[in-house]
């Protein structure tokens, strides 16, 4: 059988990106997944019902192009957001990696660069890569913070284009204060630097926790993506979108594919909108398996960072793939981020968490 790789290289493929792995977690048949910060809750059966009769109705008009600047769903989620926003104000995509894509379509590309501070989304490196921007790894402290004061400074140090801010950060989970938003926004106000904050897991941040759309009045180089796939527990419906000013979404227009959100994704996403307090039921019980995992964790002599996330970020205490190995033997998956000593495991159901528990507790017990 034919070596993939090797078919990869005999192709006139780009220079940088030859030798690279499609990004993907692994996609493996185990009983308890809880790798990919999915909302592990399925869809409840009214919010079903709800989405098939709206695809149902669409289906018969299929033969048409849908509404290209896709109106009626810019106004639901302005409503779901607040703020005072409107649908000029918003903007969507096939999921919020196809938001960050068009923005540094619109605002990177060759010669120009995205700044944002590992570890982080491992995405945005791939992004930038994909449309020519220049990426530059900020850093953070020791214990993965960032101050406010030294985002500002590397803003300032290397004059970026655009900005990615993840708030809550992933794999870390923490949010960051709005302090380090205004002050990176601050920061690149000479070289018009556009800053994005990622918000794809607000919805699960602690009671008290500020979202950045409370600072998008009077920061037209402000945007703040959010995304359908977590809270709603609709990954598989790839939506996602941003909140910014009229003329930030006016630019996407420049960039984006003729009709890029289908008829069938605008009806599943408008059902989903109509029925949002019934879906984001399940966040409170992800939250709640949220901190009994940071609780338990703790209570075992491990360090889990406290969480605004559906996930969990932790030091293992030692050989981080041996418990990953371990946990899988299970028939637990969890994430290994790369980062020694640490894993990342996403809060599921109680059962699942329980299996994710009993799985640790006897890993450390050997």
């Amino acid at each position: 059988m034919t070596d993939p790789a090797a078919s990869l290289e005999s192709l006139p493929l780009r220079d940088d990106l030859r030798g690279m792995s499609p990004y993907g977690a692994p996609q493996l048949e185990v009983e308890v997944a809880l790798n990919t910060n999915e909302n592990t809750h399925p869809v409840p059966p009214e919010v079903v019902e709800a989405i098939t009769q709206r695809v149902h109705d669409c289906a018969s008009s299929l033969n048409r192009y849908p509404d290209r600047d896709f109106t009626a769903l810019r106004g639901a989620l302005a409503r779901y957001l607040g703020h005072g926003l409107d649908e000029d104000n918003v903007w969507a995509a096939n999921g919020s990696n196809e938001i960050l894509q068009q923005i540094l379509q619109a605002f990177g590309g060759p010669g120009r660069s995205v700044l944002s501070f590992v570890p982080t989304y491992s995405m945005y490196p791939l992004l930038a890569l994909g449309t020519g921007t220049e990426f530059i790894a900020g850093e953070r402290a020791a214990d993965f913070t960032l101050t406010a004061e030294s985002a500002a400074e590397q803003v300032r140090s290397h004059a970026p284009d655009i900005v990615f801010l993840c708030s809550p950060n992933n794999p870390t989970g923490t949010a960051l204060g709005l302090n380090v938003v205004e002050a990176v926004y601050e920061a690149g106000r000479d070289s018009d630097t556009v800053v994005v904050v990622d918000e794809a897991y607000a919805e699960f941040a602690r009671f008290g926790t500020p979202s950045a759309l409370t600072l998008l009045d009077g920061r037209p180089r402000l945007i703040v993506s959010r995304t359908m796939s977590k809270a709603f527990a609709l990954a598989g419906a790839r939506l996602g979108y941003f909140a910014a000013a009229r003329e930030v979404a006016d630019a996407m227009r420049l960039v984006r594919l003729p009709y890029h959100l289908s008829s069938v994704t605008q009806a599943t996403a408008l059902a989903a909108l109509e029925h949002h307090q019934t879906l984001l039921a399940t966040v409170e019980d992800v939250k709640m398996q949220r901190d009994r995992i940071v609780d338990e964790l703790k209570r075992m002599g491990l360090t889990p960072a406290e969480s605004d996330s559906n996930f969990v970020f932790f030091d293992c205490g030692g050989d981080a793939h041996a418990m990953w190995q371990a946990l899988l033997d299970r028939g637990v998956l969890v994430r290994d981020v790369g980062i020694p000593g640490h894993l990342r495991v996403t809060a599921g159901t109680e059962a699942e968490t329980t299996a994710f528990l009993d799985a640790v507790e006897s890993f450390l017990a050997r």
